[in-house]
């Protein structure tokens, strides 16, 4: 494969996986408990697992592992080296690239193709013209990366190569206004996703208390803001998720401890939110919310009480009902990922350095799934498909 030229790395590395046993295994269709009595075959899938590096205790790179797609038990696997501080992660829609932040002074975003056979081999990184770099996703034309400048509070925009490298960057845009909300030193970029319309990319501010609509142009790679949300002075929105029907999208507020509904139109891309409810924790700092593939239930991950919170999805998607609250098995669950099929929750727990899974039942309650992962200082969990 062709490398993009990289001042971080300095050179490609190429490795092993070593996960034939990971991937490419066919799922298993249930079978009837009174059709036999011999267990049903199970299939494993791979994960993959963003950590900080440059943090006591840290990893080394990206981890990998294996979750058998009935028990919910997680295997551990080799890690992706040559990678730095790569907290958070995003999939190609091919399947063939995962990106990875590096969340340092001088941000930058990397690319790593991941082989067939099992290999991989790092493209190279991009800077991203910003510090601090949270939350990264690919535009679903699969032709642009997007990152969120945490600490310069900025949204960057780099093009995808064929071979799934990246680019120089084709945009760079940073939050001026508002004013920081209270206690904010400025803007501080936490987030930035593709509404399902495919039109419209939104971008959550939580030093602004502000979630930006903008228009990418799918030729040049630039930005155009088009709208603003104004959410509670101080509350801090950290991340949105949107509900499979396009028209409603959640907030999980870091500062103030609410999740909050939000009305999409996606015709003009404007997002209006709704008052802020209860977590189902009297403290806490929410960190992320997830939607089943269904749009039935909704999760949320509480950093300080370490618990995952319940939700039923009702009227379409434009309300949230709170059912209950789990305890999280792990302290500090930074970050939520579903199954692709949505059997599974995992929960990345940064300070316990674990990797928990839940079986979501019929009912959406979750259930303990296997033992929890070592994984050092795990911050990001992403399922491959």
């Amino acid at each position: 494969m062709n490398a993009v030229p990289s001042p971080a790395l300095g050179r490609l590395s190429r490795r092993s996986l070593l996960v034939a046993a990971l991937v490419a295994a066919p799922t298993a269709l249930a079978t009837p408990a009174h059709a036999s009595a011999r267990p049903a075959p199970t299939a494993t899938r791979p994960l993959l697992l963003g950590t900080y590096t440059s943090a006591e205790g840290g990893g080394t790179g990206i981890g990998t592992a294996a979750y058998d797609t009935a028990t919910g038990a997680i295997t551990p696997g080799p890690v992706i080296t040559g990678v730095e501080n790569p907290s958070y992660l995003a999939l190609h829609p091919s399947g063939a690239t995962v990106y990875a932040v590096a969340e340092q002074d001088a941000g930058a975003v990397t690319a790593v193709a991941l082989a067939p056979d099992g290999t991989y081999e790092v493209l190279g990184t991009r800077p991203t013209g910003g510090s601090g770099p949270t939350h990264l996703s690919v535009h679903p034309s699969g032709r642009w990366l997007l990152s969120a400048n945490y600490t310069s509070g900025s949204v960057a925009v780099h093009p995808i190569a064929q071979d799934g490298s990246l680019g120089e960057r084709a945009d760079l845009v940073t939050h001026s206004s508002p004013p920081p909300g209270p206690g904010q030193n400025g803007p501080h970029a936490h987030q930035i996703v593709t509404a399902p319309d495919g039109g419209h990319v939104l971008a959550v501010d939580l030093g602004t208390d502000t979630v930006y609509t903008y228009r990418l142009d799918e030729s040049a790679g630039t930005l155009t803001e088009v709208s603003r949300a104004a959410l509670a002075p101080g509350s801090g929105p950290r991340h949105l998720t949107f509900h499979p029907g396009g028209r409603s999208a959640y907030l999980a507020c870091e500062l103030d401890n609410t999740t909050v509904v939000c009305a999409y139109d996606p015709d003009s891309g404007t997002l209006t939110p709704g008052a802020g409810q209860s977590t189902g924790s009297d403290t806490g700092y929410p960190a992320q919310l997830v939607v089943t593939g269904d749009g039935s239930y909704a999760y949320l991950a509480n950093r300080g009480p370490n618990s995952l919170t319940r939700y039923a999805v009702e009227d379409g998607g434009a309300a949230l009902r709170l059912l209950d609250t789990v305890p999280a098995s792990g302290d500090w669950p930074r970050q939520l990922a579903l199954s692709p099929d949505s059997s599974l929750l995992f929960a990345a727990n940064q300070r316990s350095s674990t990797v928990t899974a839940f079986r979501i039942g019929s009912d959406g309650s979750l259930a303990p799934a296997g033992d929890p992962l070592p994984a050092p200082v795990a911050v990001c969990v992403l399922p491959l498909p």
